[in-house]
């Protein structure tokens, strides 16, 4: 089984790329989604974010603040490494099951898609890489729109990203999202193409 890593910027527009290439029918697994997961109440990596963060990053049902934890990690590069050392293994564990059902059940390719692929070092897991861009004022203006986040907080979570184009010059396909979405779904379409024929080699 191809699987394909999708990575980028925060709000460079991952999500977008990975609803189109669901639309082209390519499976996608969101790391995202599976880190939402594993700090559910009463699952171990939750346990140990409450023992290193404490009872203020949680709310009152138990679950946890993402929010509230987001503004504090990424404004303290030690806590947010602390952080990613207590998830990210948990992360790993639910997904490598995931990819293994999807081995099994004879899928060709999959595509993961991981917004700390190069930070993390995990891009030679995977056999092409896609990268989405945006230019950095476009990604300011996304975070405070959808996110109403502050600039210090916004500041803080680039800072922690590796630079798009130092990902873009790594990545073997590059789709540049800074313009419209017509323009986005032109260059996911030649990608899926181009996957597609990397799936014919290998088989």
């Amino acid at each position: 089984m191809l699987k394909i890593a999708l990575t980028g910027g925060i709000a460079s527009g991952k999500s977008t790329v990975a609803a189109l290439l669901r639309e082209a029918g390519l499976p996608v697994l969101d790391s995202d989604a599976i880190a939402r997961e594993v700090v559910a109440p009463g699952q171990p990596a939750w346990q140990a974010l409450r023992q290193a963060f404490g009872e203020e990053f949680f709310a009152a049902d138990g679950s946890l603040d993402r929010a509230a934890l987001a503004r504090h990690v990424f404004t303290r590069p030690a806590a947010r490494r602390r952080l990613n050392e207590i998830v990210h293994p948990w992360i790993s564990r639910a997904l490598h099951t995931r990819l293994a059902d999807l081995a099994a059940q004879g899928e060709p390719l999959v595509v993961v898609e991981i917004p700390l692929l190069y930070e993390l070092g995990l891009e030679s897991l995977y056999d092409a890489v896609i990268v989405v861009t945006a230019d950095t004022a476009a990604q300011k203006q996304r975070l405070a729109q959808r996110d109403g986040r502050p600039e210090v907080e916004i500041d803080g979570i680039l800072a922690a990203q590796a630079p798009l184009a130092a990902k873009a010059g790594q990545a073997d396909f590059v789709v540049d999202n800074s313009g419209d979405e017509a323009a986005t779904r032109r260059q996911v379409k030649k990608i899926v193409s181009a996957l597609r024929k990397l799936l014919d080699k290998a088989g």
